[in-house]
């Protein structure tokens, strides 16, 4: 007799007939189980049937998926895979058209399935597809249904995408020109369009000569279509080439795409969703990226054209058009000038610009502030060479290291990472966004640096309060560059000593030997609060992406624990939840007893199988799995760092292993510190008695208990 562990317990529906309730042994091959239930309904061709799940996606179980079937699933006999490919094929071909609807309805369901999606490819599915859209014969319904179906199919990988036809793209491109298409044929054409591009080197050229930014940017208007649209334009931007981005970069100003997005899109009725703003984050870094060439330009100190950048530079600041007709009074004049400007090299500027980065980039920063911002880079410059007391802050050599820290701080030159939704709101507000946000920043290094009495020794010191004012400011997602100075306003320097004060406070500051004993005791309790924490955002349940779609278009799954922590409970939702998911929602479910262990990061069985090119750090930061028996995976990506860590938090707590996150020791810390505070303050706050009067030769004794428990 097998091992209970290869026994699984399941309902089988037939329509008609009363459900099977059955042991499958999963050592027996599955034509074999197949073939008793069909013979408990006298089904004759057992070899025409298959099992599917009768719950949530109804794929079809094989032998490589049937590790899956957990106790108590219900499973449906249906036709086999490449019967219902066959059928369906040839109904879409079919004469009458309320027959090929229904045909093309469920054909859409079915082609996410990879086992039907494999057998309908194998007869040639995907060109009669693409033949139905390129004779424009179909319309409304019929052609959604045909363009998702087509959609679903190509994204499982099977056939590569170079071998899509022009005519079919002319066809797809059409619907997207077109002034008056149906949302729902508009959504799948700008999909087909982004993974065409994203996948194919050749196709990006095609789709590029049939579809213009403006025509794209005409949706940005209608909401249901807005996500797709940009992300057809960011993949457009992605894919390319270099000498090409530049002209799209002019284009798309030109077309106002910035105020467009501010307006209809950030400042919008509507909230932004998780993919709208994956889509701005990325439109934000492909347009920052092109800040890249210059920063990784080095200045050539021969070129006279790049040298009389520096001149203009000294000219605005000392109104240097007077300048002496003596070459060596001249050149004197000059040095003393670009020492005041701050340069390191007062004798050839152009070598501070020799570095990269931030190279030229640096440069263009400065001339920008010189020009546009006259008044105020007339102020900075002046008020710092007229000091004498060691206290001056030197403009250029500042100018060059916040340019760098800037492009470190927005990752200029990286590509974006796939899950990340940190745009900022601000730097859509501006045409000239990367310029005023240094404009902005600079004035900040002068202020610090006169708050911090800084001599040219502490430079570096300066630089990292800069440095963690300006990380702080945009942690706060300031909507406009207003808001970003006001919040620069409120870190002042002595702003920033307090939060570090505060924050050591809650790390280290507690360190004589009856605090630490106090801090031991404590520590157990705080750590069971925490772990009861954990579990019942567990059993709340979390909602997660699935990876591996490359569309615009978002699938669902969802996980939670049993309220009596012995089950997890998961599966896949048609989008994302606004409140708590019911059990009976989720079909599919872990006994805890058979989980073995929780794996992060590139021990995850997901992340070893990707591709390099599709791992990023982003991605592997927020992968966990959850290894069960036999030997199967639930794989995650947590929406962000926060659920990461109270997931992996709760399933080590769960299974009586330790919590070793950075979130649970930073509530540990903060937790502890709070608790001896306020335990501490009790004992400041005791009022001791006075003494009695003192009685002769019997002297009273008080005890003082404090209890710190």
């Amino acid at each position: 007799m097998p091992p209970p562990s290869d026994i699984v317990k399941v309902a089988i529906e037939w329509p008609g007939a009363n459900a099977q309730l059955i042991e499958i042994d999963q050592k027996k091959p599955l034509s074999s189980i197949i073939r008793e239930v069909c013979d408990g309904w006298s089904l004759s061709g057992s070899e025409q049937f298959a099992l599917r799940y009768a719950d949530g996606p109804q794929l079809y179980i094989t032998e490589q998926s049937r590790g899956e079937i957990k106790n108590g699933t219900i499973l449906r006999l249906a036709i086999s895979p490449a019967r219902a490919a066959r059928q369906l094929l040839d109904r879409i071909q079919s004469h009458g058209i309320d027959a090929r609807l229904e045909a093309l309805k469920e054909l859409a369901k079915l082609s996410a399935d990879p086992t039907f999606a494999t057998e309908f490819i194998n007869m040639d599915g995907i060109s009669t597809l693409a033949r139905l859209v390129e004779s424009g014969t179909h319309f409304g319904e019929m052609l959604a249904f045909t363009l998702t179906a087509f959609l679903e199919l190509m994204d499982h990988g099977i056939v590569s995408w170079d071998l899509i036809s022009l005519s079919f793209i002319k066809q797809i491109a059409g619907y997207v020109n077109q002034p008056m298409v149906d949302v729902s044929i508009l959504q799948r054409s700008l999909a087909i369009l982004e993974s065409m591009v994203l996948n194919s080197h050749s196709l990006y050229h095609r789709v590029a000569q049939e579809i213009t930014v403006g025509q794209l940017i005409g949706h940005l208007s209608n909401q249901e279509i807005q996500t797709y649209a940009i992300a057809l334009i960011n993949a457009l931007f992605l894919k390319a080439p270099e000498d090409r981005r530049q002209e799209m970069a002019s284009t798309l100003a030109q077309k106002h795409l910035r105020s467009i997005i501010l307006n209809h899109i950030i400042r919008g009725n509507r909230p932004i969703k998780a993919e709208m703003a994956h889509q701005l984050y990325v439109l934000q870094v492909l347009t920052f990226n092109l800040l890249e060439e210059r920063m990784m330009t080095k200045m050539d100190p021969t070129d006279q054209a790049q040298r009389d950048i520096i001149f203009e530079l000294r000219r605005i600041a000392f109104d240097g058009d007077n300048d002496p007709s003596n070459t060596e009074k001249r050149k004197a004049m000059y040095t003393k000038d670009y020492k005041m400007l701050g340069f390191t090299n007062h004798v050839n500027p152009a070598m501070d610009f020799t570095q990269t980065p931030p190279g030229m980039l640096a440069l263009d920063n400065m001339l920008y502030l010189a020009k546009l911002h006259q008044d105020t880079y007339i102020r900075i410059v002046l008020e710092n060479s007229s000091r004498e007391d060691k206290h001056e802050c030197p403009f250029g050599r500042c100018a060059i290291e916040l340019t760098r820290m800037l492009c470190e701080i927005l990752q200029v030159g990286e590509l974006p990472n796939e899950g990340c939704n940190d745009y900022h709101p601000m730097f859509f507000t501006h045409d000239r966004a990367w310029e005023e946000f240094f404009c902005v920043c600079i004035q900040l290094v002068n202020k610090t640096w006169k708050e911090m009495r800084a001599t040219a020794e502490d430079f570096n010191k300066v630089m990292q309060v800069v440095r963690e004012q300006i990380t702080r400011a945009l942690a706060l997602k300031p909507s406009s560059l207003d808001q970003l100075k006001s919040k620069l306003r409120a870190l002042s320097y002595s702003e920033i000593l307090r939060l570090r004060q505060s924050e050591r406070m809650n790390q280290d500051d507690f360190q004589s030997p009856p605090i630490i004993e106090l801090r031991e005791r404590i520590q157990p309790e705080i750590l069971e609060l925490i772990k009861q924490q954990r579990l019942n955002r567990l059993c709340e349940g979390s909602c997660f992406r699935k990876l591996g779609n490359r569309r615009r278009q978002e699938k669902f799954w969802f996980c939670r624990l049993s309220l009596n922590h012995k089950v997890l409970h998961y599966g896949d939702l048609d989008e994302s939840p606004q409140g708590e998911v019911p059990f009976e929602m989720l079909t599919d479910k872990i006994p805890v007893s058979d989980i073995k262990s929780v794996v992060t990061g590139k021990d995850c069985p997901h992340m070893k199988e990707k591709s390099a090119l599709k791992q990023n750090k982003e991605v592997l930061e927020l992968a966990f799995s959850i290894l069960y028996d036999p030997d199967e995976a639930l794989n995650f990506v947590a929406p962000n760092k926060y659920e990461y860590c109270i997931w992996t938090d709760g399933l080590c707590a769960l299974l009586g292993r330790e919590m070793g996150s950075d979130l649970t020791r930073s509530d540990l810390d903060t937790l502890i510190s709070m608790e001896m505070k306020l335990r501490l303050l009790d004992l400041e706050n005791i009022t001791i008695p006075e003494a009695p009067p003192p009685v002769p030769k019997e002297p009273s004794t008080y005890n003082f208990t404090y209890n710190y428990g």
